[in-house]
């Protein structure tokens, strides 16, 4: 390993969850209509991710990042918490796609993006960059030293995209 080289670390988020990483991580998630944040801070160069499957709980007794309005809402502390400024944060969102799973039309995906959308907003946190929408699903992978991400779109999402 050359001395400038950053040993990163990997991590695969579930639905559900959320990770923060002070070390230089590669966090790595699936999406269909789930959405997934990427929240980095510029000076610290730390960051985490959250995957969560609805924008919001059907009642206020259960916030857990399954929501999205909780699991931004905790990322976002998270990352205050760890030494982060919110002036230095920038936000990823990606997923939000069409399932045709749900019936009656629910458009899960996209009100899984708009909550995002709002959150971010509230809190003054730019939005560098957004991968949402459409019909394929989405294998992402999140550089918490850097910030960067590349993102996969795949037709079918197997069990073994998440390897």
């Amino acid at each position: 390993m050359a001395e400038n080289e950053i040993q990163l670390a990997n991590y695969t988020l579930q639905p559900g969850y959320i990770y923060f990483a002070k070390e230089p991580t590669l966090i790595t998630t699936v999406l269909g209509s789930c959405v997934s944040v990427a929240l980095y801070d510029t000076k610290q160069k730390i960051g985490g991710m959250n995957h969560y499957r609805l924008p919001l709980p059907p009642n206020k007794n259960e916030r857990t990042a399954v929501y999205g309005f909780p699991a931004i809402y905790k990322l976002i502390h998270l990352l205050l918490d760890n030494g982060a400024e919110k002036e230095n944060l920038t936000a990823q969102i990606f997923g939000g796609a069409i399932n045709e799973i749900y019936s009656n039309n629910e458009k899960i995906g996209e009100k899984n993006v708009e909550i995002a959308e709002k959150m971010l907003k509230k809190y003054s946190i730019k939005i560098v960059s957004k991968d949402t929408g459409g019909n394929l699903g989405r294998k992402v992978v999140f550089n918490t030293f850097t910030g960067e991400c590349i993102i996969l779109k795949v037709e079918k999402l197997r069990r073994t995209d998440w390897l």
